[in-house]
């Protein structure tokens, strides 16, 4: 039977989960027994030995190991497309093209104001010192600031990241330099120093800065082919947040800024999410076709490992651990069945759908077999699940039935009939099974219990 969670009291008092089959077979020794014949109250049953096993059910949906969303750096049309949507790629391998005369015509531009600084430094008066060095941090900040806001736009986040690293650094040269000029300037304006030192360090600064400015417009210009960042699957635009999850898990999708939905695990989203059209329209870019900077262009999935990313209750969570195993049951897929391990536990919770605090578990998932013992086809991301974490389980355990206990001034107890009279035992319960859970202390296997009127018997009571 498949169910989903949701708030529950405290473990003493909330139903039993699941547990093995064979532990239905102690309530075969159940008998009936009341204070009249006509009219059966209670059903007696005796404690046993049997394996059982605690489960906790999540919903959960498949996702991919990672996936990248390729975007255009610039304004422009794409170029060309070498590869098809469905192809399988290699990591560094040319996916799109994008051409962009606006970041072509920055190129040029930095080109010829580099070859003009190289040219500069000859003729300059003391009063036009100040000047040069003002229109040279001007042109410096205007072309950090544009390389960086392209860079930002770039999805590949080892580009990304290089290039505002770039950025950063060419800063930290430019303000030395900036520096030293602005020392040369103010020696000259006060006498104390020759003109030619001063013409030489501003010259310097504006070279350094021409050709940074060059370096940043050329990696903006080699950012427009397009690589794979990782191996995977191509498919056209960006990922797409969608609006159905297991068990409606609004709150997680929020949370994971619609990654989940598009069947990627938000910690190896590589590149900024991008949410898709309208219901009904392809966002694909054709060949030829207009793009913006930051426009989806191709997203890489790479699907050589799937997960799982589940939602499990708070007042489960604490049994939760890296390596506790379970199987799991895809809406897809009918009467299939897939091995699946805990890989981690995330320590900050979220708010489920109904409002209560869930913790996020992240699942390798493994291999599924049919009924007919037949391999189960490979899922896809983003298809919903319910998972069955085998957190506890007893081997041989003193077990009754979930329903002879009940609690009585805070504690866990039953009732054992001996003698034919009815005494509340106090015992401590282990795993916890749906039908059946183990007794640590309390009860022997063999004893007599009360399993049906629990809420009937008095301590002292004669039951036959």
């Amino acid at each position: 039977m498949r169910r989903t969670q949701t708030p529950r009291p405290s473990r003493a008092t909330r139903p039993r989960l699941l547990t093995a089959l064979t532990a239905i077979a102690v309530l075969t020794a159940t008998t009936a027994a009341s204070c009249g014949d006509d009219d059966p109250d209670f059903a007696l049953a005796s404690a046993a030995r049997n394996p059982v096993t605690e489960v906790i059910d999540a919903p959960a949906t498949v996702t991919a190991r990672a996936a990248a969303t390729l975007t255009a750096p610039a304004d422009g049309t794409l170029a060309s497309m070498p590869v098809q949507p469905g192809q399988r790629v290699k990591r560094g391998q040319v996916l799109a093209v994008v051409a962009s005369p606006s970041a072509q015509d920055r190129l040029r531009q930095a080109r010829e104001a580099l070859a003009a600084a190289k040219r500069a430094g000859r003729g300059v008066s003391t009063g036009e010192l100040s000047g040069s060095r003002r229109g040279t941090d001007k042109a410096a900040d205007d072309a950090f600031d544009a390389a960086r806001k392209a860079a930002e736009k770039i999805a590949d986040p080892q580009v990304r990241d290089a290039l505002i690293a770039q950025v950063t650094s060419a800063q930290r040269q430019y303000a030395a330099a900036a520096r030293s000029a602005d020392e040369a300037v103010r020696a000259v304006q006060r006498g104390i120093s020759g003109l030619n030192s001063a013409v030489g360090a501003l010259s310097a600064a504006q070279r350094l800065q021409a050709q940074q400015a060059y370096d940043l417009a050329k990696a903006t210009v080699d950012a427009l082919t397009l690589r794979a960042p990782i191996a995977g699957v191509v498919q056209p635009g960006g990922t797409r947040a969608g609006s159905g999850s297991p068990g409606d898990l609004a709150g997680l999708l929020a949370q994971a800024g619609g990654a989940q939905a598009a069947g990627i695990d938000p910690s190896v989203l590589a590149g900024p999410n991008q949410g898709g059209p309208p219901a009904g329209v392809d966002d694909a870019v054709a060949v030829g076709g207009r793009v913006t900077a930051g426009t989806p262009v191709l997203t890489v999935v790479d699907t050589g490992q799937l997960g799982l990313l589940a939602e499990v209750d708070e007042t489960d969570v604490l049994l939760v651990r890296a390596g506790v195993a379970a199987t799991v049951e895809l809406d897809a897929v009918g009467g299939a069945t897939y091995d699946a391990a805990v890989r981690s536990v995330d320590v900050l919770p979220t708010s489920s759908a109904q409002g209560g605090v869930t913790y996020r578990v992240r699942l390798t998932l493994g291999a599924g077999k049919l009924a007919e013992d037949e391999p189960a086809p490979a899922p896809r991301p983003g298809m919903n699940a319910i998972v069955h974490l085998r957190v506890r389980e007893a081997a041989d355990a003193v077990t009754v039935p979930a329903s002879a206990v009940f609690s009585a001034d805070g504690r866990d107890a039953v009732w054992v009939v001996r003698d034919g009279k009815a005494g509340r035992a106090a015992v401590t319960v282990g795993v916890q099974g749906s039908d059946l859970v183990q007794i640590l202390n309390g009860v022997q296997a063999g004893d007599r219990i009360v399993v049906r009127g629990t809420d009937q018997v008095r301590d002292g009571q004669e039951v036959r």
